[in-house]
């Protein structure tokens, strides 16, 4: 039965994407189906978000689907599928070219419709005094493309790379960070003695040898080959490197850790691409992979494994430092531009940080103070859910995106709800600062609060928080962090997140709104200014 209900939400989907000859690629993350479409205009946005399934959608360098921790993984296999057994009974038709659909709006040319001064029996055309949902998501999604043309630089188009590295490897981390903390558990209790070194076995395995798996997606992504890319990580985590002395010192296995292997498999990919031009084809096989574990690991051995360890060292020295001297201060800036960082494309940045931590000290204590930005956008959304009592459109989209905001996806309310409105989404920010600095001052206290593995946040975190107190005292810190985050988000929106006339605006029933006449001219919104096209209530703060 689990598996009809995803094979029928996966063929739900399929045809509002525009059918399996409009996917160019499929893939998933922790909650979203990640597709790269061919003609954007064949994508059925609002069908889409209309499906039990679907939590919401979000349009980047892929069109992602939120369907859930969980529930993607079982429903990407069967669309995958239905993909391949529509492109295997017949072959994909080409899309049709991009243009609007038939509709009876569609615009038809000047010369056959004319614009007709507006007459008594003709009132002139306005939109809606309210905005609706839909609304709200179209000026989301024109915000974002907005913000996702400006974020297409070299340098986070680079950061954006540097992610693609070690997204793939989250789910391990996951898997691993909560039997590690199963096993850490059942050791203070004292249970399972026999099972305690298994379960070490188990956490621990992946996490020695981490650094093989981001050299092979290193190379991978940057165009060279895998397994040559895991080969040169590989010598990082040698025990045999113990016998090598680099500046003076004798190298320890896994120095350098994940940045060593970033930096190896990337020197990889360019002597292998050197090599591929200069050495004669005949020998390409024999000395292009030769040359290139040679010379990269000559250069990893003496060089990069001890400068990217010292650097390895270095971060963790100043997270520790910033958190126990000004935690509450680092919480409340880290916490409350978060999500700007996200929008600006910068927080890709932060992952390969997070991975170094979880390898240096068993977890991050970055993560769970980020997780507090998710936390003030629920208290934001729930805040403009109570603030809007007829406006039954856009608290309809809070109350479907709420549940996926409290598991720490967060998205539909951003680009659905407070990014558009403008003001809710600073309020918001305000929330995330109030519940880092809460975490923040609890580090700064001497109680630690991170998180075993990466991806998760909000409440979908709580199976991965570890400190260096009890479990019971880590998990309170969180939780209050997260209540804190919550309640700030909520009362900033309440009380500042809408003004005196977005709420006169905004708090009607779109559906109910009366049709001006001659004799009852448009409302206009004074005040107010807005963007061309941008419908009134949805200007800047």
């Amino acid at each position: 039965m689990p598996e009809d209900k995803n094979r029928a939400t996966a063929a739900a989907i399929l045809p509002l994407v525009g059918g399996a000859g409009n996917l160019t690629s499929i893939a998933h993350c922790m909650t979203r189906l990640r597709l790269g479409i061919q003609d954007r205009s064949l994508v059925q946005d609002e069908a889409l978000k209309a499906l039990p399934a679907v939590m919401g959608v979000v349009e980047d360098d892929t069109y992602q689907i939120v369907l859930g921790p969980g529930t993607v993984a079982r429903v990407t296999p069967e669309f995958e599928r239905l993909v391949a057994d529509s492109r295997a009974l017949a072959p994909a038709a080409e899309p049709e070219p991009p243009g609007p659909p038939l509709t009876s709006e569609t615009t038809t040319p000047q010369s056959a419709t004319a614009p007709t001064p507006p007459t008594a029996t003709q009132p002139p055309p306005t939109s809606p005094a309210t905005p609706t949902a839909e609304e709200l998501a179209a000026h989301g999604a024109a915000l974002k493309a907005r913000q996702k043309s400006r974020n297409a630089t070299p340098v986070k188009l680079f950061l954006r790379r540097i992610a693609n590295i070690f997204v793939p490897l989250i789910p391990a981390l996951i898997g691993c960070g909560i039997i590690a903390g199963i096993n850490g558990l059942l050791t203070n209790l004292g249970w399972l003695p026999s099972v305690v070194p298994a379960l070490a076995a188990m956490a621990s395995g992946f996490m020695s040898l981490i650094a093989v798996f981001v050299g092979y997606n290193t190379a991978k992504e940057f165009g060279g080959t895998p397994v040559l890319g895991g080969a040169v990580a590989a010598v990082i985590v040698f025990p045999g490197v113990t016998h090598i002395a680099a500046f003076g010192q004798h190298l320890s296995p896994g120095q350098g850790g994940v940045l060593g292997a970033l930096a190896a498999a990337l020197l990889a990919v360019q002597v292998e691409k050197w090599c591929r031009k200069a050495v004669p084809e005949a020998l390409d096989v024999l000395l292009t992979p030769t040359l290139t574990v040679l010379v990269t690991g000559l250069v990893t051995l003496f060089g990069l494994m001890f400068v990217a360890g010292e650097a390895a060292t270095a971060i963790g020295t100043c997270a520790n430092w910033l958190l126990a001297h000004g935690g509450a201060f680092a919480g409340l800036i880290l916490g409350g531009l978060f999500l700007p960082l996200v929008m600006l494309g910068l927080h890709q940045a932060l992952i390969p940080l997070h991975t170094t931590l979880i390898e240096q000290q068993g977890y991050t204590v970055l993560l769970p103070i980020l997780a507090m930005a998710g936390a003030g956008q629920v208290g934001a959304a729930i805040a403009v859910y109570l603030r809007l009592p007829r406006n039954r459109s856009i608290r309809r989209t809070i109350k479907s995106a709420l549940p996926a905001g409290f598991l720490g996806v967060g998205e539909p309310l951003i680009y659905g709800v407070s990014l558009p409105l403008g003001r809710p989404f600073i309020t918001a920010c305000l929330g995330g600062a109030c519940g880092g600095a809460f975490v923040g001052f609890f580090n700064q206290l001497g109680d630690a609060v991170g998180s075993t593995a990466i991806g998760p946040s909000g409440w979908a975190l709580f199976p991965l928080v570890k400190g260096n107190h009890t479990l019971a005292t880590t998990l309170t810190v969180y939780a209050l962090g997260l209540a804190v985050g919550y309640l700030a988000g909520f009362l900033a929106t309440y009380f500042f997140g809408l003004s005196k006339q977005m709420r006169a605006e905004l708090n009607a029933d779109p559906g109910s709104a009366p049709t001006p006449t001659a004799a009852e001219p448009a409302p206009t919104t004074a005040g107010i200014a807005t963007a061309p096209g941008t419908p009134a209530g949805l200007g800047a703060p």
